[in-house]
């Protein structure tokens, strides 16, 4: 039998450099891409973000979103449900949480008349994990999104003002994207916003997102003390008083932050 030459024998494995990525490599890219970023990328901010021809991108982001690690809003592409599953976004801080904060929601709603929002933070940013508005809500950014940036909202300027290691990683950047001509964008203003936030113990936002808005937002606490949720009211910029506003909110946030306690308590002494 004739031995067979160099030329005819073909490894099982092609151990050649490839010289473009595959469709993993360019998937990655399109995900760090959606991850990094505050607001919804659409095809073209993505393409110029990972180098990759508008078909190949509109190809990958078709299975990333049939697989919800991506998804669609508006014109733009957002990280997918499964995704932020994947890297530990919960629709709660504390176990049991929904259950019991949820009274306390529907009690502000039903002494505001206006959105109220329980948020937590999410890959820099504040992630909205329960809503509750009436038919006359007044329109966000954040609609549809349920999440917004950290330094421009009060929900999320309540979770920096108590939580030190989120907020030494935004501050890290030094410069934040101007949203309205209200945004605050500089680290000494922004400094100076949460030292008067942990002062008074409420966080404020007038049209710093969204022009037309005003949100006020209070801290939740944790039974280990530290801050594991924000509790915010968004209403139009017109509406009454914000400090009125921010006197239900700190309440309600505050008997939140009590019942989690009482709750971890009970559960230590019922406990086996």
């Amino acid at each position: 039998m004739p031995t067979p030459t160099a030329r005819q024998v073909q490894p099982l494995i092609d151990e050649r450099p490839a010289s473009h990525p595959g469709s993993l490599e360019r998937g990655i890219d399109i995900l760090l891409a959606l991850g990094a970023a505050s607001r919804p990328l659409s095809l073209s901010e993505l393409c110029r973000s990972t180098r990759l021809p508008k078909s190949t991108a509109h190809r990958i982001l078709g299975v990333l979103c049939s697989r919800e690690l991506a998804r669609r809003v508006g014109n733009g592409y957002l990280p997918g449900e499964l995704l932020e599953s994947m890297a530990g976004i919960t629709r709660a801080r504390v176990p049991g949480t929904r259950r019991m904060v949820l009274p306390y929601l529907l009690y502000l709603y039903e002494t505001t008349r206006q959105t109220v929002n329980l948020a937590v933070p999410a890959n820099l940013e504040a992630r909205y994990v329960e809503r509750l508005y009436g038919h006359n809500r007044v329109s966000s950014r954040s609609d549809c999104l349920d999440r917004a940036p950290l330094h421009c909202t009060a929900t999320g300027k309540a979770l920096l003002a108590f939580d030190p290691g989120l907020r030494q990683e935004l501050l890290a950047r030094g410069v934040f994207e101007r949203m309205t001509h209200r945004t605050i964008t500089t680290l000494a203003g922004l400094e100076r916003e949460l030292a008067q936030i942990r002062r008074h113990g409420v966080a404020y936002a007038l049209e710093e997102y969204t022009e037309g808005v005003a949100c006020v937002a209070a801290p939740v606490f944790g039974p280990d003390g530290r801050i594991c949720m924000s509790l915010g009211v968004s209403t139009p910029a017109t509406a009454a008083p914000l400090a009125k506003l921010g006197i239900s909110v700190r309440g309600a946030a505050q008997a939140i932050s009590a019942a989690l306690v009482g709750t971890s308590r009970s559960d230590h002494w019922n406990a086996p």
